[in-house]
This record gives C-alpha cells, structure tokens and sequence, in this order.
C-alpha cells in the first residue's frame, strides 16, 4: 500500500502546478466514483477454516461530497468480487481446537453500506492526502447447502434454538488514510487503506463462536476513481 501511495504522489507532483487562470474551486462538488477492494478479514481461522482464505475482493461505488475544498463525506456500497457475489467454503466442525471440513457446501455473501467524513490536505496542486472516519452497516448471509441425500443435515449440526442459516445486519467502525491524485479538472485516483471493525456479526454459533472470533471488519486497500472537480 505504500507503494501504491508513493506512485500516486509521484504522478501529481509530476504534473504542471496549478494552472493560471482557472475558475475558483467550487464551495460544494458532488463526484461519483467506482472503486474496487481487497480485504484482509479479522477473523482469520473462522475464514480461513470455512472459505480457505482469509481475504476477498470487493467492487462498488457511491458518492464523495467535498465540501471549500478542505472537508469531505463520502457514501459507499460494495459487493463481493466474486461469481453470483458470494464466498463458497464448506462447514466446519472445531474439536479440540482443530478444525475438520464436513464436506457440506455453504455459501456467504458480505454486503456494506458506509458513510465517513473527514480532512483533506490541500498543500499540493494536485496531490490531496485524506484522513476520515464513519460508520458503516453490514449485510451478512450465510446458506447451507443440503442436498437430496441429507435434506436436514444443516439443521441437525446446529445447536439447539440455533438456524443452519444466518441472515443479520450489524453497524461498525471505518477509519480510512490515503490520497487523491488530480489526473484532470475532471478526473481523480484515489488510493487508501480503510480499516473496519464489525463486532458480534459472526459469533452466535458455529466455527466462529468456538474459534473466539466475533468481528467481521478487517483492513483493505481501496482504489477510487473519481469524477468530479
């Protein structure tokens, strides 16, 4: 991530200063953006156990409001990167501290909706470091596959007054960092490092409650383009 910084930095400062002449900024701009994401899940033994990784891709957009140049708030949604946007791993049983794959397909799909706010750091022309925090809340489901063998094995290895499938929404923390580079009076890059923490999503039964593991959030390296001045 640093390096993605460094390059960033490196074009803005590699371009012309700002020009003569132009208009003033604008007291309110409202830009679009797309970004995509990679994310390092805090729950690394309930992933890693369940999915075999503990990371995943994430694409989505929103809005980013700058408002005298100086002050921004952004509102985002995002999606799992992957086919028909869910993750695929198996259940999973813990005994003993180790885990045993059950060979039952479940599938689970993650879906955030964030708003943050915060600073940025007009020094340079077309270099704009950022810091900000906000809140965020986060679509967890999870499915069990039975299949016509075993049509109630999912139901059968949950504990009592538990379901075999998990469908919740639960609020968090977002601390975001990074810059934006101005390609263009109507183009930015943006790349940052967006830290979330979701406790209690993930930890009402199964691998994740036996593992120790209850948040869902983790660190990601966001890349955004902008449109907008």
């Amino acid at each position: 991530m640093r390096a993605a910084l460094a390059v960033l930095f490196a074009i803005g400062l590699a371009g012309p200063a700002a020009a003569q002449g132009t208009a003033p900024e604008p007291a309110l701009s409202i830009r679009p953006f797309v970004m995509g994401m990679q994310e390092s899940f805090a729950a690394v033994k309930t992933f890693d156990a369940v999915f075999g990784r503990s990371d995943a891709s994430f694409w989505g957009g929103g809005v980013d409001l700058v408002l005298f140049q100086h002050y921004y708030v952004d509102v985002a949604a995002s999606r799992l990167l992957a086919k028909n946007a869910v993750l695929t791993g198996h259940r999973v049983a813990v005994v003993n501290g180790q885990t045993y794959d059950l060979g039952i397909p479940l599938t689970a799909s993650i879906m955030p909706l964030e708003v943050e706010g915060g600073y940025r750091l007009t020094v340079w022309p077309r270099v704009v470091p950022y810091v900000g925090a906000g809140f965020g809340s986060y679509a967890y489901k999870e499915t069990c596959q039975d299949d016509a063998a075993r049509p109630n094995l999912c139901a059968a290895l949950v504990d009592p007054g538990e379901t075999a499938n998990v469908n919740t929404r639960h609020s968090g923390l977002v601390l975001v960092g990074g810059a934006e580079v101005r390609l263009h009076r109507w183009i930015g890059i943006a790349a940052d490092v967006h830290f979330t923490r979701v406790p209690g999503i993930i930890a009402a039964g199964g691998v994740s409650k036996e593992l120790g593991e209850s948040d869902l959030g983790g660190v990601s390296a966001r890349f955004k383009v902008l449109v907008g001045r």
